[in-house]
């Protein structure tokens, strides 16, 4: 077709129709084509990308839904694992608790079962309290009857000894008559034997009379510390244990009287030969006892006595009062 077209075209007027613009037109409508394309494209992408944002922000909203309520929930978790340790520290108080009470319980049967024992031992006592009352009772019936009998007894016992007390009461002023009169027949040979003790010492130095007392001042008996006698004091003894025989021949045996024999020391501390003051005036009295009972004085009538320094008859502590203190002492005295 083509060719005859141009042979026409060739003969009348020059028509010419170029073959690009077809080409053209067909590009044009490519290109409108695909701007069309492009344009749905366009408008679907912007639909899709509006339904997008939407999708998104109905997501993010979600999200911060979401959040919130994860947040919330481990509040509430928190709050419950609070609760749940606060819970399990009750339930260990309340398990202690539990505890006590069961040991309180176990201890509380205990108890009750000693308490039941108890009682029944108490019931089985009761039982023989009263057994043994009934006996008791029959008892105190008898003992009764025989205080009866005791009480008629008594009675004439009562006017017996009515009659007893007086010759009780005759016996007793004849006895403290006897024992007056026998106390002042001891006096009478206190005072002889007093008497010739004065006779036989005479004024000698370190000799003196105290009350009812001879006193002999130590030093001129003992060498100091001792208790051994001297040559001079066994001189002076000598003559007191002769007189003490006189006298006691003329005593009747039923005077029962002694010469005690009494030793004293000063108060300085004794450093050899004795452990105190006490035991060396001891040993003195018993070296004179010993002297008189060599010289034939009977040993029943002599007592030793050692009373230390704690018997001081002058207060002083001078030389001569200390030789003062330091003494033996003889008196006559009943036993």
């Amino acid at each position: 077709m083509a060719g005859p077209r141009l042979s026409r075209r060739g003969a009348g007027a020059e028509d010419h129709w170029p073959g690009f613009v077809d080409a053209l037109a067909t590009l044009l409508l490519v290109v409108v084509f695909l701007l069309s394309l492009f344009i749905v494209a366009q408008f679907a992408l912007g639909r899709a990308l509006s339904n997008r944002d939407a999708e998104l922000s109905r997501l993010n909203t979600r999200l911060s839904d979401l959040a919130n309520m994860l947040a919330l929930e481990k509040d509430m978790r928190k709050g419950a694992e609070e609760r749940i340790a606060l819970l399990l520290v009750t339930l260990d108080k309340k398990n202690n608790d539990m505890e006590a009470l069961k040991e309180t319980l176990a201890n509380a049967q205990s108890a009750s079962a000693e308490i039941e024992s108890a009682l029944t031992a108490e019931k089985e006592i009761s039982k023989k309290a009263r057994e043994e009352i009934a006996a008791m009772t029959a008892q105190i019936a008898a003992l009764n009857a025989q205080l009866a009998r005791l009480n008629a007894a008594l009675e004439a016992a009562e006017q017996k000894d009515k009659k007893q007390k007086a010759q009780i009461v005759n016996l007793g002023k004849r006895l403290n008559a006897a024992l007056a009169q026998k106390v002042s027949e001891l006096a009478r040979y206190k005072s002889d034997f007093f008497g010739r003790l004065l006779e036989v010492l005479g004024d000698r130095e370190g000799i003196h009379v105290v009350g009812d007392r001879f006193v002999f001042e130590t030093d001129i008996l003992f060498a100091s510390g001792s208790a051994e006698l001297n040559p001079m004091g066994e001189q002076s003894l000598a003559q007191i244990a002769a007189a003490i025989i006189d006298v006691s021949k003329e005593i009747p045996p039923d005077i029962d009287w002694v010469i005690r024999v009494d030793g004293h020391t000063d108060s300085i501390p004794i450093r050899s030969g004795y452990a105190s003051n006490w035991e060396l005036s001891a040993a003195r009295a018993i070296s004179v006892v010993k002297f008189f009972i060599r010289a034939g004085v009977p040993p029943k009538r002599l007592v030793a006595a050692g009373f230390g320094q704690y018997h001081p008859i002058d207060r002083g502590r001078s030389a001569a009062a200390l030789a003062r203190n330091r003494r033996i002492e003889l008196k006559m005295d009943s036993r």
